[in-house]
């Protein structure tokens, strides 16, 4: 049976989904299916893992994260909200005009919390390394967390940052593969095959650890494990479900960047909470 802590961290996951599906829905547009698949990476990054501080979020000693898939903001803004960083309600301005909340983060809209302006697929491991890599120059013991796409680990870039993060023994930073094979135009193995993934990160110098992303669990115990590792940067390839939580569109990646309609939404989260009421209740 789960802790009580562990039941509090499904609590806040089943928020942050529910917001996602009502920000998009307000928006009208959006990325949901790896906004929904992400949510229990994100849960316990933010309420578990992370040193941070929602009300200085500026502080020198904090932990970084860079969010390279920058589509999957919805994600990263109902965990910044139900963190503290900012009022709760301005989820519902996600992609208006004039609002903090763009469809990708950007670091000069002026919402706190945001490490990265995001869009452009392949960028994030670079500008990760280069926090690690001056962290260390200054002998600062904050950590970097990065966090991408599988489909995103087709571009060439990214494991020229990951050649560089083993050759600066980079042990202060820790890539999160989101896992859910796939992308926006079909399944990775039939877009680019990436396996053997594991594989190649060992390739490249890197501590790899899998788990699966859609478990609380699972993910306190493998963040926890990435802490004893020293003298190489760490990866974890979570294994999620794009949609996860809503049963009827799991799994399908023709979700991957499209929002419900009302009638949707309500359908959704009328799944959500039948599934957050069997995982927490039995």
């Amino acid at each position: 049976m789960a802790t009580p802590a562990i039941r509090q961290l499904q609590k806040t996951s089943l928020k942050i989904r529910q917001d996602v599906i009502r920000s998009l829905t307000a928006a009208g547009s959006g990325h949901l299916g790896g906004s929904l698949g992400l949510a229990d990476v994100f849960t316990v990054l933010y309420f578990n893992t992370l040193n941070h501080f929602p009300k200085e979020p500026n502080h020198p000693n904090r932990d970084r994260l860079i969010l390279s898939i920058g589509h999957v903001a919805p994600v990263l803004y109902a965990t910044l909200a139900n963190a503290g960083y900012f009022p709760h309600e301005e989820l519902l301005t996600l992609r208006k005009l004039g609002s903090r909340l763009q469809g990708h983060p950007g670091r000069d809209h002026g919402l706190p919390g945001i490490e990265l302006s995001a869009g452009s697929l392949g960028q994030g491991l670079s500008v990760a390394v280069g926090m690690a890599l001056s962290a260390k120059i200054d002998n600062s013991k904050w950590q970097v967390y990065s966090v991408h796409g599988d489909g995103e680990l087709q571009e060439g870039s990214v494991w020229e940052a990951a050649m560089s993060a083993a050759h600066y023994k980079l042990d202060n930073l820790t890539a999160i593969v989101d896992r859910n094979f796939c992308q926006i135009d079909g399944y990775t193995h039939k877009v680019m095959e990436l396996e053997p993934l594991k594989l190649k990160w060992e390739a490249f110098g890197w501590h790899v650890f899998e788990c699966n992303g859609n478990s609380i669990d699972e993910l306190i115990d493998v963040f926890g494990k990435t802490r004893n590792i020293t003298g190489k940067p760490k990866v974890i390839i979570a294994k999620t479900q794009m949609g996860f939580g809503v049963n009827s569109i799991q799994g399908d990646y023709r979700w991957h960047g499209k929002a419900p309609t009302t009638q949707e939404a309500e359908k959704f989260l009328e799944e959500l909470e039948k599934y957050y009421h069997e995982l927490i209740h039995g």
